[in-house]
């Protein structure tokens, strides 16, 4: 048998480029079609991702704000005094005695001398009166004996012993005067009266109280401040008083003294203040809010205490800022402070913002650096330089 050869078809070259023209579009062709598949579903993707970010995305949270401006600031020192009367006494008997007559009544104005309280003294002026009696008789004979010494009649012994029990007489007689005048009870100095319960022919004894005195205006006010603020005060410089009876009124006052001793224990040293009290709203042992002026005015850059954020890294406020991840939408940035001095609600901002700044005053604990919010000012803290408690 003859063996039959295998015949390979022969391509001439015109056939063979139009071959590998059709399999390199095809592949071409594969090709974009997986780039496009690729994109696609990374777009794709992207999209489902970008729906996901945008339901999980932070809601806006509303806060109020305040604008940072600067304001005239007047360093002061912050202090708590107890006030004083400058002259305090509780009026009492020095002798014993029956209450004859009260002639005065719960809470009175006098002036200095006026009487008081009259005790009774009959046998006390009828001793006096014996013993005036015995004063002048020893005059007399004192009279006749100088007479008879200079014709003399008696010794210069006789006329010494004359003279002497003359004086003994007269001091007698001024000792019993002055306990008739101590049963008459006046008042030290001008002032104002407490109450008494005193009733008449009530017995007194010494030291027994009669009625509380008290010098109204000025009234002083004892306060006490660290060592480290006695370069900042001087006797005259101003203060203010403001007490918890008298809500939103300030009394003007300025410092009378200063205790040349600092307490060893407490490093503090004790200021005296005088506080005009016309109105007489004022009393001995109120407790009150000292407020004193230390240096000269200066222009402050101003906050409200409420904004700044305590933490143990430093103090923070949050800033308002336009959003760029949403037009006209608005989102807040944390910044660091320096803080100086405060004044009621407000505290002076030295580093970390500027004028024109605006900060968020409320709802801090709901935010975060990159939170977008919602600024409603309808209500918002305080800022008052001299705040008043508030009690609803």
């Amino acid at each position: 048998m003859e063996t039959s050869e295998i015949q390979t078809p022969q391509y001439d070259a015109a056939t063979l480029r139009r071959v590998f023209r059709r399999r390199l579009i095809i592949i071409v062709i594969a090709v974009l079609v997986l780039t496009i598949g690729i994109v696609g579903f990374n777009l794709v993707k992207a999209h489902f991702i970008a729906q996901a970010l945008a339901q999980n995305a932070s809601p806006k949270q509303t806060v109020a704000t305040a604008t940072v401006k600067f304001d005239d600031w007047q360093p002061q020192i912050d202090a708590v005094g107890t006030l004083r009367a400058v002259r305090g006494v509780d009026v009492t008997t020095e002798v014993a005695g029956l209450v004859r007559t009260i002639d005065f009544h719960s809470g009175q104005e006098i002036a200095g001398g006026t009487t008081l309280v009259q005790l009774n003294a009959d046998s006390d002026i009828a001793q006096q009166q014996a013993l005036g009696a015995a004063a002048d008789l020893a005059a007399v004979v004192y009279k006749r004996d100088q007479e008879q010494f200079q014709a003399q009649a008696i010794s210069q012994a006789q006329l010494d012993s004359d003279a002497a029990d003359l004086k003994n007489k007269r001091a007698q007689e001024a000792a019993q005067a002055a306990l008739v005048a101590k049963k008459t009870l006046r008042a030290p100095f001008a002032g104002q009266l407490g109450i008494t319960t005193l009733n008449p022919g009530q017995y007194l004894n010494p030291g027994d109280k009669v009625v509380t005195l008290q010098q109204l205006d000025p009234i002083l006010v004892d306060f006490r401040l660290p060592q480290q603020s006695l370069a900042r005060i001087t006797v005259g410089q101003s203060v203010a008083l403001t007490a918890d009876t008298w809500p939103g009124v300030s009394f003007p006052g300025h410092i009378t003294a200063v205790n040349p001793q600092v307490d060893s224990a407490t490093r503090n040293v004790q200021v005296e203040a005088s506080v005009d009290n016309h109105s007489r709203k004022l009393f001995p042992g109120m407790f009150g809010h000292l407020q004193v002026a230390a240096g000269s005015l200066v222009h402050a850059l101003t906050l409200p205490q409420s904004a700044v954020t305590y933490n143990p890294y430093g103090a923070t406020v949050f800033l308002v800022v336009p959003d760029p991840a949403n037009k006209g939408g608005q989102t807040v940035k944390q910044n660091f402070v320096t803080l100086g001095d405060t004044r009621g609600d407000q505290v002076q901002a030295l580093t970390g913002v500027k004028e024109g700044d605006v900060v968020v005053t409320a709802g801090q604990l709901k935010i975060k650096n990159g939170t977008p919010v919602a600024v409603d000012n309808s209500i918002k803290p305080s800022s008052d330089p001299n705040p008043t408690p508030q009690e609803h």
